[in-house]
């Protein structure tokens, strides 16, 4: 029989669902600064990932003053 393991605790990123949480602690991420350095388009090819984390997730750049990096052209 397996055992859960303890939902993840985000650190300092905003309130988001266990999928996203689990997609960006297994890409390395750790904190919301981190992902200041990082495009929305690399973000969104983590699996579970979706619309309403990434929504989150800018919101709570935004109030700190930050936003992700701008897509490469």
């Amino acid at each position: 029989m397996t055992k859960k393991s303890a939902p993840l605790q985000p650190d300092d990123f905003p309130k988001l669902a266990q999928p996203a949480l689990r997609a960006l602690h297994g890409a390395g991420y750790t904190n919301l600064q981190q992902l200041r350095s990082v495009t929305e388009s690399s973000l969104m090819q983590l699996h579970g990932m979706g619309p309403n984390a990434m929504a989150a997730i800018k919101a709570a750049l935004a109030a700190q003053g930050w936003s992700l990096a701008p897509e490469k052209r």
